[in-house]
């Protein structure tokens, strides 16, 4: 039997580094337990950038949860010598009477948020790289950007190392079983006991957690980077992170930062069910043509080669929010992910969410939304 923890977190990517941080900073004798190495390109919690807003089109109770994610970040990167949140502003595209823009402007005005309303020559003029169709609306917020997610995690798990938090890597996670008094994880490489796991395991969850075998998909999804024709009307000063809905799908992109090329993705790709341990990892022209059309009718200078481009998962809920509460069948487990798509922005403020149910079995954030109970 290993030693005894207080807490065990089951996968170390964004959500479950900010929970061990969290944890360990509050004095629990915490372990993490990580399948591959921290920043890994097998789950969500890689590629880069990653897009941080606070007009949140998904659901206005979002945002309190974001107002605190972004004070969090700007906590977690203070005396580092390059800030793990950069700031360009946001922009929510679509139509009048779409998911994007609608949601994104009842955000803003359901918690006065900062705003201003551009339509499609307004949007051209003010940023040159876009071309967008003639019936877009925009809502720019400038209280948007990136977050760099491999660097947020090592910031995280070097907080909580500190803090007296151990960490396991390469180390796959078998199964979670009740035991006397706690809970039992066994891995591929011992036993450890707890008196509660966290259970962040992304695409996993469905394998490790019986409430949600069926109420996730994982899904794959690629992410590119294209060649840019006018790399001035790219970079982060001058080209927002955003979100578009178009007739061609749902797309979402950011500036050109450290690698070359304009960011490009589409939410549900080629609408791709995967088990995690069996992604298609290859880029086909088929993955290629589902960016293009976005590339190439709405940011035609930025249509060029296509540089590089990888994969990751969206771990999907039916309705698309994320599941945080209590495993029914072994309430010692916290479930904490199901994230969609767009978690990784929220991982701050849920690292500390979990500290508090952990230790208090109660938290002041509104958690609502992300109840088990919904699927009922």
């Amino acid at each position: 039997m290993g030693a005894g923890f207080d807490v065990i977190v089951v996968g170390l990517g964004g959500m479950g580094s900010a929970a061990l941080c969290h944890l360990a900073e509050r004095g629990q004798r915490v372990l993490g337990l990580e399948r591959f190495e921290p920043g890994h390109p097998h789950g969500s919690s890689h590629g880069l950038t990653r897009i941080i807003r606070l007009a949140y089109f998904e659901h206005p109770s979002y945002v309190p949860l974001l107002r605190r994610a972004f004070a969090l970040w700007r906590e977690l990167e203070r005396g580092m010598a390059e800030p793990l949140l950069h700031v360009t502003g946001g922009l929510d595209v679509g139509p009048v009477g779409g998911v994007v823009f609608d949601g994104s402007l009842r955000s803003c005005l359901e918690h006065d948020l900062p705003h201003q309303i551009l339509d499609a020559p307004a949007l051209a003029r003010r940023f040159g790289a876009w071309r967008p169709a003639p019936n877009a609306m925009a809502v720019f917020q400038p209280d948007a950007g990136f977050l760099t997610p491999e660097r947020c995690i090592a910031a995280h798990l070097a907080r909580a190392g500190r803090a007296g938090a151990t960490v396991r890597t390469n180390e796959q996670v078998l199964a979670v079983e009740s035991a006397p008094g706690g809970v039992r994880v066994r891995t591929d490489r011992g036993v450890y006991e707890a008196g509660q796991v966290v259970l962040a395991a992304g695409p996993w969850m469905g394998e490790l957690a019986p409430a949600l075998r069926h109420r996730v998909t994982p899904e794959r999804q690629v992410l590119g980077w294209f060649g840019i024709d006018a790399p001035l009307a790219f970079a982060p000063t001058a080209f927002p992170v955003f979100v578009l809905e178009a007739e061609e799908g749902a797309f979402y992109g950011f500036p050109e930062y450290q690698v070359p090329g304009f960011k490009l993705g589409k939410y549900h790709h080629r609408f791709e069910a995967v088990h995690p341990d069996r992604v298609p990892r290859e880029i086909t022209a088929e993955d290629e043509a589902a960016l293009r059309l976005a590339s190439a009718r709405y940011f035609p200078s930025a249509n060029g080669k296509l540089a590089s481009a990888t994969t990751c998962i969206f771990t999907n809920t039916v309705d698309e929010h994320f599941v945080i509460d209590r495993a029914p069948e072994m309430p010692e487990v916290l479930l904490v992910s199901a994230c969609s798509g767009h978690g990784f922005k929220f991982s701050s403020v849920i690292g500390e969410i979990c500290a508090d149910l952990v230790s208090a079995d109660r938290t002041s954030h509104d958690i609502a939304l992300f109840r088990l109970s919904r699927f009922a």
